[in-house]
């Protein structure tokens, strides 16, 4: 039963319910409507009334109720709620932003199984909100400390139609069109039944493409595919662009902040690529540009930025500190290894259409196809993995790499986890924001170098994690 009634404290803070990006789990467990009536609650009394807050949603088969939900709690609690409907995060991000909104919803759970669904929180610049914000959203649900406004100070609910057209018109005038439409590149896109259904085909047809679609009809229990735009989830794609005599592929995840590109071989181009593809556009377009890219992406960013004459800059992993870094070092491109790549000209969040129109614009400009252009790019190889942690001992298992790393690598850096520099690579062993476990990236130029480092991470990480089982049986 909800209760408005606040315990009171003990010693034991809140237990925590977001992840990387929002609050995920599966519906019918985490995800019931008493919860969703509590988010609601708790993020409105975050916010403070009056204001106006826009809610969006993906295709899952609990999204639009959850939605409904969320939506009533905030009406109740004094704000003016606008629906956009079903659209990419993107989208829902470009809107609070463009309608100078309080802050936004997004139900979606991404990349997640169909099981899963989750809510995405924007602030008023339409980016996510911040750790110190999601800490108070935590408490206020865990001790009831919600606002009570009477009948008379409930806010308002309407529908708005135009989110999309909005955001797609914003697309177009931030990209070269006559160029694009001048090449009438053929494309093969597949939105993996996810919400860049809604938008992409119509972005892609008024540049002037010749568009085929796979898995476009937007459907949350995921048919076609599943929802992450990983290499072994398009094979379909891979397999038609050039059965097809296309001139690239592109994919997007469920929510379609995250893109994959296929070049015309069918040749699936990983994200670090893509970035590298990118940087070196921006800084031919901007000379002497700042590229702002995670600890994560391969060093092969580092070397096209340096190469190119531009500024290099890496922060944190996770879509926040990536969007704060690309504002305040004023960097004209910002992106992650997972897909999201940022555009500040048209929004500071990961937007998956906007870098479809963006590769198109470098293709036509390039006038070769992509398979070169992946071609001129440094060669390295990447490995991840995962070792599990228990969450009791994130803070000495992390203490313990530093400490091991530190001496004997040439040097660690710790903005983000630990990142420890060899004379074959580097390897980065930083703690999951979502699992409990730890991930560890490794690099080099070859492959007996980068399985050398990765099985050095893996196995600093296990030492600690065993000796703390010794002690304890």
């Amino acid at each position: 039963m909800v209760t408005n009634e606040a315990p009171s404290r003990p010693g034991a803070p809140a237990p925590r319910l977001f992840g990387t990006d929002g609050i995920r789990g599966v519906v019918g467990q985490l995800y019931i409507p008493e919860f969703l009536a509590d988010v609601g609650a708790a993020y409105s009394t975050w916010l403070g009334a009056p204001g106006t807050v826009l809610i969006a949603w993906d295709f899952r088969t609990s999204s639009p109720g959850m939605s409904h939900i969320l939506g009533g709690a905030m009406q109740m609690m004094g704000l003016d709620v606008v629906e956009l409907g079903p659209m990419p995060t993107p989208c829902l991000q470009f809107n609070v932003r463009a309608c100078g909104a309080q802050g936004g919803l997004m139900v979606t759970a991404s990349h997640n199984p169909p099981e899963f669904n989750g809510i995405k929180f924007a602030g008023p610049k339409g980016l996510e909100i911040p750790p110190e914000a999601e800490r108070k959203i935590e408490e206020i649900i865990h001790w009831r400390e919600f606002r009570k406004p009477d009948w008379r100070q409930a806010g308002s609910i309407r529908f708005d139609s135009a989110g999309t057209s909005r955001y797609l018109k914003s697309i177009v005038s931030n990209v070269d069109r006559e160029l694009i439409a001048r090449h009438k590149p053929y494309v093969v896109l597949d939105p993996g039944n996810g919400t860049s259904a809604v938008t992409s085909p119509l972005l892609l047809r008024e540049l002037g493409c010749r568009l085929v679609t796979l898995n476009s009809n937007p459907d949350g229990t995921f048919p076609g595919r599943n929802s992450e735009p990983s290499e072994e989830n398009l094979t379909d794609l891979r397999r038609f662009v050039p059965q097809t005599g296309a001139a690239l592929g592109i994919a997007h995840d469920g929510d379609s902040d995250r893109i994959t590109f296929i070049d015309e071989k069918g040749g699936y181009v990983p994200g670090d690529v893509t970035l590298g593809l990118f940087a070196r556009y921006m800084l031919q377009m901007h000379p002497g540009a700042t590229i702002v890219t995670s600890v994560t992406s391969s060093s092969l960013v580092r070397d096209v930025v340096e190469q190119e004459g531009g500024r290099f800059v890496a922060t944190r992993s996770g879509s926040l500190p990536v969007a704060i870094g690309v504002e305040e070092e004023e960097a004209v491109f910002g992106g992650e290894e997972n897909g999201h790549c940022y555009w500040p000209k048209h929004q500071n969040a990961p937007d998956g259409p906007m870098t479809s129109a963006v590769m198109l614009e470098l293709m036509a400009h390039a006038g070769r196809p992509l398979s070169e252009l992946v071609a001129e790019m440094p060669a390295y190889h990447l490995l991840k993995r995962k070792v599990p942690v228990g969450p009791e001992l994130r803070v000495a298992a992390l203490e313990h790499v530093r400490t091991t790393l530190g001496l004997e690598a040439a040097r660690i850096e710790t903005v983000d986890g630990v990142k420890a520099y060899y004379d074959e690579g580097w390897v980065l062993v930083r703690p999951s924001g979502t699992e409990p476990l730890f991930r560890v990236f490794a690099e080099s130029r070859t492959t007996a170098g980068v399985e050398k480092l990765s099985e050095r991470g893996v196995a600093v990480v296990r030492e600690f994690t065993e000796r703390a089982a010794r002690a304890t049986s």
